[in-house]
């Protein structure tokens, strides 16, 4: 080796030893940023929780500072202080904070994001290692199962052996809770509430409620909640603002498979007529109990028939001398009752025809079928089975108590006979027809019509047929009937600005009003046997028009507000068209004699 190289070599080694000393003084010096204070995690949801990060520092020398946000990249984000000055060792007495949001106030994307800053005075820039996480996105918890696992449909409680229904997610995060809500019927409220440990899986419920209460029939979901670090909550199906379970927009089901349905005992019968002498079959479902029935016709005391069983599968025959009418099947359990109404009918012609609305009963049944513990029901715009029991006490469809039984009920005392059906038997082409009858009853709310049915109906009326609608917000929707394994009403469409005859219809109104018949001609005696006068309605459906199809023939109109239709008889076609307005005629029909006036004159007119 030369002189130079030996030169050069012990030059490297000095300066390396140097750089090496230098280095190890500058570790061991005080950073000139210190005790930096941003780290965590940071869910700027406006939800009150973590909606903020707080971050301090101090300099080891006074200076001008500026302290940015910068993300991933090191592209600025957000700049929180600019050229403040600062003095040495000292913090902010008030932490600056950041709320996850950008210079123009639009929220960063989730991520992980640094401070810098920047020392004017010294020309430096400091980047410390600490950083926040954002993270607005919620946890999502998920039932995946509620054994034994289903393939169509909810879990069943009570079960016949006293088990439980086990229900089944992915590992539980911290402050986590399991809610049952009931969804129907009724409005949906919150039932239990549970805990449940970090890394839960499953959770078992008998159907017992807080004190020991057994939970009522009818239709129920399980409903997740998980709590992230980030303080993000998540559910297995979307609650709103309440608390309470979101019905998803146009006709959505819930996600998972959070559906229970409480059941101590239900009943189904045919939705088709049953010809007198020939045997009616039912499904019941006692929970594997014995049970006692027995056969009455509606608004009689009159037991035709009794007996007991334990078949899910029932059967009796109707006596060959009834006459047509609606029959109730009545079933008890040592704790529990329910009752199913069926149609009978005889070989004696008659001149009226009266349509039940097993489509509106069943698309107002809050009946879960897929097991997502949201009702199927034709208001929430899902599809909806069209045989199915009914969820709740009482297995009564909703508005039978107090519309179709009522009236059906004062036919039968005051000895007017007439033919029955439903309106899916007219679909389907079974049973009494519409041809050869006069008139057709609608006894209560009809809400929702196939497109055949009402094309039958309108056919019906315009050929010289009168129709009389006793229930309110009817005939002013469709839905349509779609056949498989397992038929099912679907596509309900909207409330109509008309009905199927052209006539408007305003919702109803809860207020009491006295009715007196307007002064145009009563040119169908429609109040024949009144003073023309209904005192005290205390509910009512105005007639807005009749539209340019209808001509009127008779009305009674309130007196205050003056002058709006609610009992309003028209023409359509050869036809005539009867509807009272009245949301309470079937309860106030027995004890005020005004309504039994206009209903025997309305019969009247149906049977010429």
């Amino acid at each position: 080796m030369n002189l130079a190289r030996r030169i050069a070599f012990l030059t490297l080694v000095a300066a390396t030893f140097a750089a090496f000393f230098v280095a190890q003084r500058l570790k061991n010096a005080p950073s000139v940023v210190q005790y930096v204070r941003f780290s965590g995690v940071l869910s700027p949801n406006s939800d009150g929780r973590k909606d903020t990060v707080r971050l301090n520092f101090l300099v080891k020398e006074a200076d001008d500072v500026t302290v940015e946000v910068v993300d991933a990249d090191g592209d600025l984000v957000r700049t929180l202080v600019e050229d403040l000055p600062r003095p040495a060792y000292r913090a902010f007495d008030d932490p600056l904070r950041w709320d996850g949001r950008d210079d123009d106030g639009e929220p960063v994307p989730d991520g992980r994001y640094r401070l810098r800053i920047v020392l004017q005075g010294q020309g430096r820039t400091i980047v410390p290692q600490r950083s926040v996480r954002v993270d607005r996105t919620p946890p999502a918890p998920r039932v995946t199962s509620i054994s034994p696992d289903r393939v169509y449909g909810p879990e069943l409680l009570p079960k016949p052996d006293g088990g439980p229904a086990v229900v089944r997610f992915g590992p539980a995060l911290e402050r986590a809770r399991v809610m049952v809500f009931k969804t129907a019927p009724g409005r949906p409220r919150l039932v239990l509430e549970r805990r449940l440990a970090p890394g839960t899986t499953s959770w078992s419920w008998t159907g017992e409620l807080d004190g020991g209460r057994r939970a009522s029939g009818g239709t129920y979901v399980a409903v997740l909640e998980w709590r992230d670090e980030a303080e993000n909550i998540g559910t297995s199906i979307p609650l709103g603002r309440d608390g309470l379970p979101r019905v998803p927009a146009n006709g959505r089901p819930w996600p998972g498979r959070g559906g229970i349905t409480v059941r101590n005992l239900g009943v189904q019968g045919p939705s088709a007529p049953v010809r007198a002498g020939e045997r009616a079959v039912f499904g019941i479902d006692a929970r594997q109990a014995r049970y006692s029935w027995r056969l009455r016709r509606v608004g009689s005391p009159t037991v035709y028939k009794r007996g007991s069983g334990t078949r899910a599968q029932f059967g009796v025959t109707v006596p060959a001398d009834v006459a047509s009418g609606v029959f109730l099947l009545e079933v008890r359990t040592r704790r529990h009752a329910t009752a199913t109404p069926f149609l009978v009918e005889d070989a004696r012609p008659r001149p009226v025809l009266a349509v039940l609305p097993w489509t509106t009963w069943q698309g107002r049944n809050g009946a879960d079928d897929d097991g997502d513990g949201l009702p199927d029901a034709l208001d929430l715009g899902r599809p909806a089975r069209t045989q199915r029991m009914v969820v709740g006490a009482g297995g009564l469809p909703a508005g039978f108590a107090t519309h179709e039984a009522p009236v059906l009920a004062w036919l039968d005392r005051t000895g007017r006979r007439y033919d029955v059906t439903t309106d899916l038997a007219l679909e389907h082409g079974v049973g009494p027809r519409l041809a050869g009858h006069r008139g057709v009853l609608l006894p209560g709310d009809t809400r929702w019509l196939t497109p055949r049915v009402r094309r039958d109906l309108r056919t019906f009326v315009r050929r010289g047929g009168a129709l009389a609608s006793f229930g309110t917000d009817s005939l002013l929707r469709t839905v349509r009937l779609r056949q498989g394994r397992r038929e099912r009403l679907a596509d309900p469409g909207p409330r109509g600005r008309a009905d199927l005859f052209g006539a408007r219809l305003r919702p109803v109104v809860r207020r009491p009003v006295d009715l007196e018949v307007s002064g145009q001609p009563d040119a169908v005696q429609l109040f024949a046997g009144t003073d023309g006068r209904f005192p005290g309605v205390p509910a009512w459906e105005e007639t807005a028009s009749l539209g340019p199809q209808l001509r009127h023939a008779a009305s009674a109109v309130t007196v205050d507000p003056p002058g709006r239709e609610v009992v309003v008889a028209a023409r359509f076609g050869r036809g005539l068209v009867v509807r009272p307005g009245l949301p309470d005629l079937g309860v106030r029909l027995t004890p005020d004699p005004a309504l039994q006036a206009l209903v025997a004159r309305t019969w009247t007119l149906l049977s010429r």
